[in-house]
């Protein structure tokens, strides 16, 4: 491997360990402790509509997802490549929450329905789909400066803020959009789609930033050897380029998602009104028939008396 290529140097071997570390195992036992019970027992009392198969599926994923940005090799790696640190932002951000998410459903969700719905009313204005948006935004940005991103690196307390604030933030930007409980600051048809739009090209705009970059932006990896033979430039770059192609798929997959829930809701929402027109023509009909001629058995007894 020739150092004289612009986008690879002497690859050092990385280090993959598993890290274990207790907050993350757990949290995720926590939201497995939440969960599961709640979910086999929907199914008992409901049926499979109420508590499908998949829905434990995909929160299944989320918490593996969790486990994997979080104890996996990916936090480890993230110190030695811009790459594994962006890939690990992005599990936070946008993976772990949707998969948790839509593994949810509103007869799962019953028992704290009335606490979330109240929660919402409580912080007011700060539960608006914009205010998620902006404050998605700025987190990326603000966690990519420089100075930031190095401490996060370099110092372990700060990287837990991190992590903290991109979990954290990531279910509130999709909460918006994929809880089974409608908000009170519920948009119209083409809300989630301008919702998106204004994230993704927010956040595109950093991720072809770092990809175009002249320069490698962060002295902490400069100051490493870098692992699987790519400079810093080329790591970072390959990290604007994950950044920009993740934004775009996670965006087509939750609008194809959100389509096809509004589908099915417009599906049974018709199926309701048929049943309440048919049960309404049913009382009509019954209301508007001739009462039973009760007098008739008397006169057949007096004609054969």
């Amino acid at each position: 491997m020739l150092a004289s290529d612009p986008w690879m140097t002497l690859a050092v071997a990385a280090d993959v360990s598993w890290t274990f570390d207790p907050g993350p195992l757990l949290l995720t036992a926590i939201l497995a402790w939440l969960y599961l019970p709640r979910w086999v027992r929907v199914r008992r009392e409901h049926g499979a509509t109420a508590a499908p198969v998949w829905r434990l599926c995909s929160y299944v994923l989320g918490l593996l997802t969790l486990l994997a940005a979080l104890i996996s090799p990916i936090d480890v790696l993230g110190e030695q490549s811009f790459t594994f640190h962006m890939a690990q932002h992005l599990l936070l951000l946008d993976v772990a929450p949707i998969l948790l998410i839509v593994g949810l459903t509103k007869i799962i969700l019953r028992p704290a329905t009335r606490r979330l719905m109240n929660l919402e009313r409580a912080l007011g204005p700060l539960m608006h789909p914009a205010v998620a948006v902006a404050l998605y935004i700025v987190a990326m940005w603000v966690w990519h400066i420089p100075v930031l991103y190095d401490a996060a690196v370099e110092h372990s307390l700060v990287h837990v803020l991190e992590h903290i604030c991109f979990l954290s933030l990531g279910f509130l930007y999709w909460w918006q959009l994929l809880s089974p409980i409608r908000s009170r600051f519920h948009t119209s048809a083409m809300g989630p789609i301008s919702y998106m739009l204004a994230t993704k090209f927010g956040v595109g705009i950093l991720g072809l930033g770092l990809t175009f970059a002249t320069e490698a932006l962060y002295p902490v990896y400069e100051q490493r050897e870098q692992i699987f033979g790519f400079t810093a430039d080329s790591d970072q770059q390959l990290g604007g380029e994950l950044m920009v192609l993740e934004q775009m798929l996670i965006m087509g997959i939750a609008l194809a998602f959100l389509l096809f829930r509004a589908l099915d809701e417009s599906e049974r929402e018709q199926q309701r009104r048929e049943r309440l027109e048919d049960r309404a023509e049913a009382l009509a009909g019954a209301e508007g028939a001739p009462a039973p001629d009760t007098s008739a058995p008397e006169r057949v007894r007096r004609r054969t008396g």
